[in-house]
Formats: structure tokens, sequence, C-alpha cells
């Protein structure tokens, strides 16, 4: 066994494929340096990406306590880190697309008149598409941690409906609620677009009060779902809602308390059409204009969202709520789906 290997990357969204590198590491070495990438070229890369506090917090807590007093982590500056000079160093470890990194850093330290480091090459994790598992793929939105999908295909071809445990469970402002009038739904907007301000991500607006105070506030939503109605009574102002505000406008059917298949294709169109942060230049908005009501459109549209984007909906009588599309939102709206009545080849 080595007793120091050293390994590199950015480890955002610590997943299986990171394990999978770390362990291979240490099966082969006592002690393993973990170099992670600083902060100020990780939000070059992707604004998405965590701090390193919180990358590193979360790969101690992903391993476990038995291989703590083994790790040590250290911040990377530039492509090799320490790696072309340090002479307790005996392995390097990387998957298999980066061992030309690996075999310039051995010929740099051959310059250096240093012994090459032993190569340990990591077997990749695959996702659920039978490709590897990715950061990148996660802050997309397109896959969890462990590689799965968020939101299985199948779900698009079944019909959902509310139940009574489900509809307990959203009782509850899912975010954060800002206060305000509802004569005047203004007010706690700019309060909510003060707190966005900094979001890279779409924002997406379910509901016609909603939809329209945006609109008014010249902010018009990235994504837009309304169904003419408020406290599910026809709204006279729905109207005035401007459809050549939006690239897209799509049109489908979704009865009261239910999720159907029309509604989930309009949802990742609209998704797919924004894109996933990679091309903002190519970013198309749309307009989701439904027969029936869109109250339940957050559960598939937080799966379907990149990580960062924004849904903002109305609490009748109470404000205006704001939730980021995060993994917690994305888990917790699986989770209130598989709960839902229905079938789809997805739920357990």
């Amino acid at each position: 066994m080595k007793a120091l290997g050293l390994v590199g990357g950015t480890f955002d969204r610590f997943h299986k494929g990171h394990r999978k590198l770390l362990n291979a590491g240490l099966s082969e070495c006592k002690n393993l340096e973990i170099w992670m990438t600083s902060d100020s070229l990780a939000k070059g890369k992707d604004h998405r990406i965590e701090s390193w506090d919180k990358r590193m917090k979360l790969i101690i807590e992903s391993l476990g306590t038995d291989v703590q007093d083994r790790i040590s982590f250290h911040i990377l500056e530039d492509s090799y880190g320490p790696a072309t000079f340090r002479q307790d160093a005996e392995a390097i470890v990387c998957t298999q697309e980066t061992t030309t990194n690996c075999e310039k850093i051995n010929s740099l330290r051959l310059q250096n008149s240093l012994q090459p480091l032993d190569i340990i090459i990591a077997d990749h994790e695959l996702d659920w598409t039978g490709e590897p598992i990715s950061s990148s793929k996660i802050r997309r939105g397109l896959i969890d941690r462990d590689g799965k999908s968020w939101l299985h295909e199948e779900i698009g071809l079944f019909n959902l409906s509310l139940n009574r445990d489900v509809e307990l469970s959203l009782k509850t402002p899912f975010g954060i609620l800002i206060e305000g009038e509802e004569e005047d739904p203004k007010l706690a907007m700019r309060e909510a677009l003060d707190r966005i301000s900094d979001s890279k991500g779409p924002v997406i607006a379910v509901g016609d009060v909603t939809v329209k105070t945006l609109q008014d506030l010249g902010r018009p939503a990235d994504i837009a779902l309304i169904d003419g109605m408020t406290k599910r009574q026809k709204w006279a102002e729905a109207s005035e809602i401007d459809y050549g505000l939006f690239d897209i406008v799509l049109n489908c059917s979704n009865p009261a308390g239910r999720l159907t298949p029309d509604l989930y294709r309009c949802c990742i169109e609209a998704i797919s059409r924004f894109g996933y942060g990679d091309e903002p230049d190519k970013s198309q908005s749309t307009l989701i204009v439904i027969d029936g009501e869109e109250d339940l459109a957050p559960l598939i549209i937080h799966p379907l969202a990149p990580l960062g984007s924004v849904i903002l909906y109305g609490q009748p009588g109470k404000g205006v709520v704001i939730r980021f599309t995060d993994l917690d939102a994305k888990s917790r709206c699986r989770n209130l789906l598989e709960s839902m009545d229905g079938d789809w080849s997805g739920k357990k």
C-alpha cells in the first residue's frame, strides 16, 4: 500500500462516481489528500457549484467516520496542484479520461528529478441511462446523486390524482412565504424579486395572479402556467395577461386535483426550450395555458427543472411563496408523486 495518494477535482454534489474514485484511492493508499477546486475557479465554470466548505462537508458526511483520519482536504488553484513537486506522494487517482493529465504530471516530475506517481484509475459509476454520473447532469436537474432519474418518463403516460395524505402535506407552504396584501400583490412580489435577484435559473410562475403581477412589474416569468382562475373562480383580469411576452405558447388539459400526461409534456417542453443554464442566449420563454387547474404543476416542474430554478406561486390571503429548485425540493416532489393515487412504473 502506498503511503500517500493525491486526487483532485471539483467534487460538486458528491455522488456515487466521486465515492468510487475516493474508494479506489483509499484501497491502495494509506492516506489520501483531496485537492478540491477553489471557489473562484469553480464559479467560473458554473455559478451553481456549491462553496468549497459545502463540498468538503458533503464528502465527509458521505464517506463516514471510519476513513476520516486517512483523508485531508486542500484548495486546488490550478490543473496540477502539488503533484508535480511533492516528494512524499506516491500515487495519483483519476478516471480514464483524465489519465492524460496524470501522464503530463509524471512528465513534469521527471523533469524535476522525481519518481513518477503510480496512476490509480477508477471505473465510472453509470446513471440510469448507462452514461457516467456527472456533477453537471446533477446541476442540470437530470439525475440525483445516485444517478437515478428524478422523474421517470413513465409518469407521462398515466394520470395521477390527489389523495388526502398528499393534500395534507401540501397545506404547509413549500418554500419561503413573503407576506403581503391580497388586494395589492405587487408589494409582496417586489420583495420576492429582490430576494431572487441573484438567481441565474429560470423564474417559473404558477398561477394567473402571479404571472400577471410579474408582467405588471416588468419582469415576465421565463416559464408561466395559467388557467384563467383564482381561488377556483374565473378571474376577470386573466384576459390582461399578454401572451406576446412569451416565445412559445402551449395548451394542455389538466383537471383539478390531477396531473395529466398533457401537462407533463408541456412542462418538459417548456424546461427543454429554456435550457439548463448551458446556453442562456438560446433560452426561450414559455406560457402554458391550462384547461383545468395548474395548482399541482410544481410537483412535476421541480423534478424536471435545473438546480437554481425559482418557482413563484401565490398563497391565497397570505402572499407569495418562493421555492428554489434544489436536491431537497426534487426529492420531496418525487416522494409526493409516488404517494399520489394512480399508477406508473416509477412508483415503489
